[in-house]
């Protein structure tokens, strides 16, 4: 399925249903009053999240949401029906916006969230609703109101216990597949990753969700590399795993870690102080071990406390999972197992 995190749609909400115009036509009553019904209320247009969906690729082939019209009313004070409303889906994550005005309708985080985009009209009323002392034979009725109409943008940022952040080509991709079952595309080239992948990382009763974030690269909160719409992933993560490469084509391993944080304090200063473990990854390349001595002192300049590993043959890759697991809380229903013990996929 392809991954699709960026949509743009029209909502229509449902006309007002008509007034009518209608008498009272009984044996024995010779003139008759005015009896004609409301107008029924058109249909909404509500937006919910569902863990059923993960992308808005439907959004991209669907783009237009109208709603039903109300009933018109009948005689006899009969009121038209309501229509029910029409209810789009959207993945837990999405964020609503009027591309009119620009202000955020919504931000729809939890399961089964919803909110109503488009308002339906109010029926109109019939002429039994506008008899006076004056006038006893009204021999009008309004029409139904129309609904609400407006665009939408939809801007998925995907819910996540971890992030994995890093230059292209950090080994994001290596790692999560390590630690989950996920199939995400590796690769010895940068850029492999172009959506987020996402994976779920089981030990004992703990469940995290890993979201490897395409490599972010200098200039990204300005949209260089898609960067901008990358980071929006980032901001629902509760840890950020920041991958930093030793192999030898890689950047200089101290100036790929300011590039990204940079990155990110530009997103937000929120963002930035988000809880980071800094990891140099592909130990594995390395000839001689004592090279980690030194990056680790020259972290230790920059005031950050470094991690060793390598994604690629799993070396102490539990032991960086072991460090994200103390730094999120469990969740309600969730038991602490610590019982030592490797890594399992789900």
């Amino acid at each position: 399925m392809q991954f699709v995190d960026e949509a743009t749609v029209e909502v229509v909400a449902g006309a007002g249903g008509k007034g009518v115009i209608s008498f009272r036509r009984e044996s024995h009553v010779a003139f008759g009053g005015p009896d004609g019904g409301n107008g029924g209320r058109g249909g909404d247009v509500v937006v919910f999240a569902t863990s059923r969906v993960v992308t808005l690729l439907d959004h991209r082939y669907k783009r237009w949401y109208k709603g039903k019209a109300g009933d018109n009313g009948g005689a006899k004070n009969c009121t038209g029906r309501s229509a029910d409303p029409i209810r789009v889906p959207v993945p837990i994550g999405t964020v609503l916006t009027d591309e009119t005005t620009g202000d955020v309708i919504a931000d729809l985080s939890t399961d089964g969230q919803e909110v109503v985009v488009a308002r339906g009209g109010r029926g109109g009323q019939g002429n039994a609703r506008f008899q006076t002392s004056t006038r006893q034979t009204p021999r009008f009725a309004q029409d139904g109101e129309a609904g609400e109409s407006r665009t939408i943008g939809l801007s998925l940022k995907l819910v996540a216990d971890v992030g994995l952040l890093g230059l292209p080509n950090a080994g994001k991709s290596t790692f999560l597949r390590a630690v989950t079952e996920s199939q995400a595309r590796v690769g010895a080239y940068p850029f492999t990753t172009l959506v987020p992948n996402l994976g779920v990382y089981r030990r004992g009763d703990r469940d995290l969700v890993i979201a490897d974030i395409p490599g972010l690269i200098e200039g990204a909160h300005e949209g260089q590399g898609l960067g901008d719409r990358f980071l929006k992933h980032v901001e629902r993560t509760r840890v950020l795993i920041h991958l930093l490469s030793l192999s030898p084509d890689a950047p200089d391993a101290t100036e790929a870690w300011r590039v990204v944080n940079n990155e990110l304090a530009q997103r937000s200063a929120e963002l930035r102080s988000r809880p980071q473990l800094v990891v140099l990854n592909k130990i594995d390349v390395l000839d001689d071990r004592y090279e980690l001595d030194l990056w680790r002192e020259a972290f230790a300049e920059l005031g950050v406390e470094v991690l060793v590993m390598s994604g690629l043959t799993g070396e102490n890759v539990h032991e960086i999972m072991t460090q994200v697991l103390e730094l999120i809380p469990a969740k309600l229903g969730e038991e602490e197992d610590d019982t030592p013990k490797p890594w399992s996929p789900v």
